[in-house]
């Protein structure tokens, strides 16, 4: 079971101020034990006491109500009593990237939870600066942006996966919107809504192959966008086409 805890600054009076994500099913008077890392955090940091309430939620069933119903030195018991909210769908939106440095990606995975994306694709292309990715890592980051920012879903995350064979087996019924920088493109809000699930393609630092872009260009399901006249680093660029997208095309819209 994965747990990460978070508080949440601005909420009602009526809701509690820690939210949690559970990897689990939910049913009233199940009873869950906190500890370890995440024990310490709810007891040591957040000093909760016996009766308080905490939200939890699974990305399945809706927020719900628990209570702290034992605590003990690093650890503590919830008692799950109600659901408070039914579970809402977020865009079918995937998110592929080429990683780059560790700090930049784990900004990237939080910044692409927080503006709705349904997967995470970390993409392996000739320019990728990284080889390797940290699974764990990214989950944790991307629940704690779920948390915080108070979507009922977290994002799936793949491991990392070559272009070419990503681009093989791509679902005939899903955009894909290549911000290119290289070529000729369009701005995000003159593509046509003609699919009905999409994503979005950013390159690594120093762009797609020349090779790979015509690869890109070449699939039948390709949109190549522009995001303006400037260069953007990876991270810019994704939080830009992000908003954009769902600004023109998502649930901002």
């Amino acid at each position: 079971m994965n747990i990460v805890i978070t508080k949440i600054d601005k909420m009602s009076n009526k809701k509690p101020k820690i939210r949690l994500y559970l990897d689990d099913q939910f049913k009233s008077g199940t009873v869950f034990l906190i500890e370890e890392n995440q024990g310490h955090y709810l007891v040591n940091v957040m000093r909760v006491k016996l009766g308080d309430n905490v939200i939890i939620f699974n990305g399945i069933d809706g927020e719900w109500l628990a209570e702290i119903t034992k605590v003990g030195k690093g650890k503590a018991k919830i008692t799950i009593r109600e659901k408070i909210t039914d579970q809402k769908s977020d865009p079918d939106l995937w998110y592929l990237f080429a990683p780059v440095k560790k700090a930049r990606v784990d900004y990237m995975v939080q910044k692409a939870t927080e503006l709705g994306v349904s997967r995470i694709i970390p993409v392996l292309t000739e320019r990728t600066n990284l080889d390797k990715i940290k699974f764990d890592k990214l989950l944790a980051n991307s629940i704690e942006a779920a948390e915080q920012c108070g979507r009922m879903t977290v994002p799936q995350i793949d491991d990392l996966t070559e272009l070419d064979k990503i681009l093989d087996n791509w679902p005939k019924d899903r955009g894909l919107i290549f911000c290119d920088e290289a070529g000729e493109a369009i701005p995000m809000q003159h593509v046509k809504p003609s699919f009905d699930k999409w994503s979005i393609l950013i390159g690594p630092e120093g762009g797609f192959s020349p090779q790979e872009r015509e690869m890109i260009r070449a699939h039948q399901n390709t949109i190549a966008i522009t995001l303006g006249p400037r260069i953007l680093r990876a991270d810019t660029a994704a939080v830009a086409a992000l908003s954009l997208w769902q600004s023109f095309l998502g649930d901002w819209a």
